[in-house]
């Protein structure tokens, strides 16, 4: 950082931050004192201290994280914008984690000695209850579950800007094998309009088994096995809600975690299963080697670049594999070509041939997708490999075979290998359900190639990910106290088939257990070439609400499964829509007043509403004036946008938006608080009328954020009304605090929540 002339580093012991006890609490606040006219949060806002001024603005925020072993030091460097034409004075107060330990303060420009304090958890909550006092405005009491950096008063010229970096240590968290770090930051939408830009370097004394942020997409990248590179992915502003990221470490075979979640409404609660194998490891020479079938369409509307963006991904693909590994070619237009008649192991001499055969294929033709599938499924296997299929198309079914329905059915009865289709749709004018429903029956992905996007790049970042397969075929069983297998345990496991593991690879399992007891796991598969079990055991006794991000991660996977069994039901109806009008609207008709679609719905409909996952079939249970009493006009509304789009709209770039939204929520690993998709017309849409902060999820109806729990009574007068800095009010803060729930606060406005079993309005008094 340049041009900081002043440093002051600090050293505070860790036994300043003794926890408070509950009676030393502080419900009585003393007036907040500041010399400053701006007050600074950067996890959340700007607070202005005098109202005759315009308060400074935050244009960025950069954190860099470094952990090693248990030990995390995180540097905050903070953009500031002053947009008046006089010079003003600002502090700052950081959030920070119990046992922080603050190393560093520094600003810029010139200024009495610049000093940061750290305050222990009830002197924070002292401050934040007095500027609530003061401003009348809850927020800020969202980080009363932490202690608190204040810093000294700095300058921001006229129509300047200042950079502030504070540097602070703790201790990160630890559960058996698994680090959990945090990085406090708002849950308010309106707070996330400040661009962030996350890193974290991760150093382990033992090999790193899995990198996760449940709350944010993240890249990883490995340097070895005991080092990874982290960084926060997609748009420069990041969700709200604090940034969480867990490693898995301790092991150089597979290691696994469970974060759980109490909830006696589903008989134990919510569970996320995390497992994993390192990255960088050195194989065995007995490790499982690939076999690759490249099924590439040489139709004619592959002509041009999408004809030459295939062949040269087919040939990185080939150049990617290992010596000694196997490979076939099939290519497909009316007819089926292949180079061999089953894989053949790679070297110098059949590399040379391949190359020569790939360079031949041309474009022209229809597109006879059934039968290359088919004819690539029935080659004899090769002995002890892991057996991938690339399959790569842009059009429908027009050659051979065309029922949607029948294709698929053939695909799977022919696929006696347990060959992994990885489908690649490049355009508009494909069958997007077919090829999703494909790669989902082999344990497998879909990947969707827009106009603008480059083939050869999609297809060679795919097979990036699968180097090194490390368990094959893995499944799992839950097993009693005498190690029988047994289905009483937990239910509604999701995905209810796993994928193959890969270096680096991790498995994301969620459910919901049924138990107090402790739960035990049997992951059994092909590891390393030779059939392993791992017994993991779990005690459930760390289960907490602070893992509100479990259930909605559940809720959002359910959901997506659920309209995937509807897309899938659509094809009766495409099929229709080939043979006449009648045949059309007869299917169409029979799918909407199918019972089971209603049931279907039903179920989306409830956990779209208890846990705020949204889709564009559900989008408009945010609009304002929704009532949620009408439960058949609901149900009724989202049947018809299901069918009319999830089921009849299955290529063009509808099909295609929908699918890729679906198979991203079926895989879904981070929150997406946004409920951000696609919509048919490739804009990305994100609802922000609707937030689930905690595990309540809250409805936006005017100025006025209600809790889904009220949603039936919302127009009913409140059993409580509650007013800001009220002696009620703090001990409703005090309340939610000991429930895991302050993050409430942070929703703007008035605020409509159960309490108790009770609605409580909370409001600003009047002026």
């Amino acid at each position: 950082m340049r041009n900081l002339t002043r440093t002051l580093i600090l050293l505070l012991p860790l036994t300043v931050l003794a926890t408070t006890t509950r009676s030393q609490q502080i419900t009585a606040p003393p007036v907040f004192q500041s010399s400053a006219a701006n007050l600074i949060v950067p996890q959340s806002r700007t607070y202005s201290l005098s109202e005759s001024e315009q308060p400074v603005q935050i244009t960025g925020v950069t954190a860099e994280v470094r952990i090693l072993q248990q030990i995390a030091t995180t540097t905050m460097d903070v953009a500031l914008a002053n947009p008046t034409n006089r010079t003003q004075e600002s502090e700052m107060l950081i959030p920070v984690p119990e046992g922080a330990v603050v190393r560093s303060f520094t600003f810029e420009g010139s200024s009495k000695e610049p000093t940061a304090k750290l305050l222990p958890k009830a002197e924070a909550q002292s401050i934040y209850r007095s500027i609530v006092a003061k401003l009348c405005d809850p927020a800020l009491l969202e980080f009363a579950s932490y202690s608190v950096i204040r810093s000294s008063v700095f300058p921001i010229s006229a129509g300047g800007k200042q950079r502030v970096r504070i540097t602070y240590e703790h201790v990160v968290k630890a559960d058996g094998n698994r680090i959990d770090y945090v990085l406090p930051r708002s849950e308010s939408f309106e707070a996330s309009a400040i661009p962030w830009t996350i890193s974290l370097r991760i150093t382990a004394s033992s090999p790193i088994s899995g990198v996760y942020s449940p709350t944010h997409q993240v890249t990883v990248e490995y340097s070895g096995n005991q080092q990874a590179i982290v960084k926060t992915a997609g748009k420069q502003q990041l969700e709200p809600g604090p940034f969480r990221l867990s490693y898995l470490a301790n092991s150089d075979s597979v290691t696994a975690s469970l974060l759980a979640y109490p909830d006696a409404r589903v008989g134990g609660g919510y569970f996320l299963l995390l497992a994993g194998v390192p990255a960088g490891m050195q194989r065995q020479e007995s490790a499982m080697k690939r076999e690759v079938t490249l099924v590439l369409d040489r139709s004619g509307s592959m002509k041009g670049e999408k004809i030459e963006q295939a062949r040269d991904a087919a040939l990185q693909v080939l150049e990617g594999l290992e010596e000694g590994e196997a490979f076939n070619i099939f290519d497909y237009s009316d007819s089926v070509a292949k180079f061999s008649e089953k894989p053949v192991i790679k070297d110098a001499k059949i590399l040379g041939q391949a190359r020569s055969y790939i360079k031949r294929i041309k474009a022209v033709g229809g597109t006879n997708i059934h039968d290359a599938l088919v004819e690539a499924m029935r080659q004899p296997p090769t002995a002890n490999m892991l057996p991938l299929t690339i399959f790569l198309t842009d059009g429908q079914p027009t050659v051979g075979e065309t029922n949607e329905a029948r294709i698929r059915k053939s695909v799977v009865e022919t696929n006696l290998h347990k060959r992994r289709i990885f489908s690649f749709g490049v355009g508009y004018d494909l069958n997007a359900p077919l090829l999703t429903s494909i790669s989902s029956a082999t344990r497998a992905t879909p990947t969707f190639v827009f106009p603008n996007e480059n083939v050869e790049v999609k297809v060679s970042d795919v097979f990036k990910r699968l180097s090194g397969p490390v368990l094959a075929e893995p499944q799992i069983a839950t097993v009693d106290g005498a190690g029988a297998v047994t289905t009483r345990a937990v239910r509604d496991l999701l995905p209810n088939e796993l994928n193959d593991l890969f270096e680096g690879d991790q498995l994301v399992i969620l459910g919901q257990y049924q138990t107090d007891e402790p739960l035990h796991f049997r992951l059994s598969g092909n590891y390393l070439g030779t059939p392993r079990t791992f017994d993991l055991k779990f005690d459930l006794s760390k289960a907490t609400t602070r893992n509100s991000f479990v259930p909605r991660l559940w809720a959002s996977r359910k959901i997506a499964r659920l309209v995937e069994i509807i897309t899938e039901a659509g094809a009766e109806i495409t099929t229709a829509h080939f043979s006449n009008t009648i045949a059309y609207n007869t299917a169409a008709t029979k799918s909407l007043n199918d019972p089971k679609l209603k049931e279907l719905v039903d179920e989306i409909i409830r956990l779209s509403t208890e846990f705020g996952v949204l889709t564009e079939y559900t989008a408009f249970l945010a609009t304002e004036g929704t009532d949620f009493n009408d439960v058949i006009r609901l149900n009724t509304q989202a049947r018809e946008s299901l069918v009319n789009n999830a089921q009849n709209v299955r290529s063009g770039m509808g099909g295609v938006t929908q699918a890729s939204n679906t198979s991203n929520q079926m895989s879904q690993s981070n929150m997406n608080r946004s409920n951000s998709y696609l919509a048919q017309n490739m804009e990305r849409v994100e609802i922000t009328t609707v937030q689930q902060i905690t595990d309540r999820t809250f409805f936006k109806r005017n100025n006025r954020w209600v809790d889904a729990n009220a949603l039936k009574n919302e127009s009913a007068k409140p059993d409580r009304v509650v007013e800001v800095g009220t002696p009620e009010f703090y001990k409703l803060v005090d309340q939610l605090l000991r429930d895991g729930r302050e993050g409430i606060l942070a929703l703007s406005g008035e605020l409509l929540l159960v309490v108790d079993g009770k609605t409580v309005l909370i409001k600003a008094p009047p002026k």
